[in-house]
């Protein structure tokens, strides 16, 4: 199949990075109390959240936003794309000669397409933020896409978000992940072993590659049990989305369908989260000296307004979250990052003898 190229220039009058609100009309916004209040998770949806973790079957985008999503898709898997410039990462764990081939992971598609810019301020993404989060303003830390194509054996390896965003602090942070096709088990749905949110932030044991299970090496016996015992699956029609906390163990096995599995990812951070990222090789994202706040930079924009959370407060009543390890909690983020030298020392030893 021939890539089409991206030769629209209306699409390229602005630079997206830069444009801190929609940019076109695919996700209309709410406008009232009432308008809000049809996006707003339920007291039993907040408790399911706070008890496993995370919080499946989330309708974000409707048929004609998802087509929409998988035709500017298409154009982002080109890499001779004007603004290839602008992603974070591109390809970044199977490169190929064209990208449909394998696993596709990459970072920043919001940056270049309109549609995947707009889907970050999707109203029931921004609702279910609001309520998780804790009753203050919040922002993008970054977009990604995972595509898997059909037969395709590529995982992605269990892991925790949070192990990959130590460059911020504390940890105060949303995945939110949406289907751009149905997925289930046949196809590489996601998968979640419930409650795994309270076992702490552990060391990085790889994404994307052939072996799911080896974050076992740093899982203790009982953890090993419930990853082997209690894993769940995420069925989800295209346009429906899951929710999890930072912590929270998941991974997708890989695609043995004979359909296509395509994902976008919105990864939020509460107001407050600040850098601390010197020292480290950022690759394409941006760098900000350690402690000023991530939202200050054009690369992290603020996802609502000050008028807009007073309407999602009254639209849902108050109804929020109450897993106190999502919120901003510094003496936590420390306790936890002297946890995780502890871990990878023992696995270290445990390497060498």
């Amino acid at each position: 199949m021939l890539l089409r190229k991206f030769t629209t220039t209306t699409q390229r009058a602005v630079d997206l990075t830069y444009v801190h609100k929609l940019a076109g009309k695919l996700f209309p916004q709410p406008k009232t109390t009432k308008e809000w209040s049809k996006y707003a998770l339920s007291q039993e949806q907040c408790d399911q959240f706070h008890v496993d973790g995370f919080l499946p079957g989330i309708k974000v985008a409707n048929e004609e936003q998802v087509e929409t999503l998988r035709q500017e898709l298409e154009l982002l898997y080109d890499r001779d794309h004007p603004d290839f410039a602008k992603w974070y990462a591109f390809d970044c764990d199977c490169p190929t000669e064209d990208p449909r081939d394998n696993l596709f992971h990459s970072l920043g598609a919001w940056r270049l397409s309109h549609a995947f810019h707009d889907i970050i301020w999707s109203p029931q993404i921004r609702m279910a933020a609001y309520q998780l989060l804790g009753e203050h303003s919040f922002s993008l830390l970054h977009d990604q896409l995972f595509c898997k194509p059909a037969s395709d054996g590529g995982v992605v390896a269990w892991h925790q978000d949070f192990s990959y965003w130590t460059w911020t602090k504390p940890r105060a942070h949303l995945t939110c992940w949406i289907g751009l096709d149905d997925v289930d088990e046949s196809n590489g749905c996601l998968w979640y072993v419930p409650g795994s949110h309270r076992w702490g932030l552990l060391p990085m044991t790889g994404l994307a590659g052939s072996d799911m299970d080896t974050v076992k090496q740093v899982l203790d016996t009982e953890q090993q049990r419930q990853l082997n015992e209690n894993k769940e699956a995420a069925v989800l029609s295209a346009g429906y989305a899951t929710l999890h906390h930072p912590l929270m163990m998941h991974g997708s096995y890989g695609n043995a369908s004979t359909r296509q599995r395509r994902a976008t990812v919105v990864n939020m951070m509460r107001e407050g989260v600040v850098s601390n990222c010197e020292g480290r090789d950022m690759g394409g994202f941006p760098s900000l000296p350690n402690g000023k706040e991530m939202s200050s930079h054009a690369c992290y924009p603020r996802l609502v307004n000050e008028v807009e959370m007073v309407l999602m407060e009254e639209a849902c009543g108050g109804v929020r979250n109450g897993e106190a390890s999502v919120e901003l909690d510094m003496e936590e983020f420390v306790r936890d990052m002297s946890e995780l030298r502890h871990r990878e020392r023992l696995t270290e030893y445990k390497h060498l003898h």
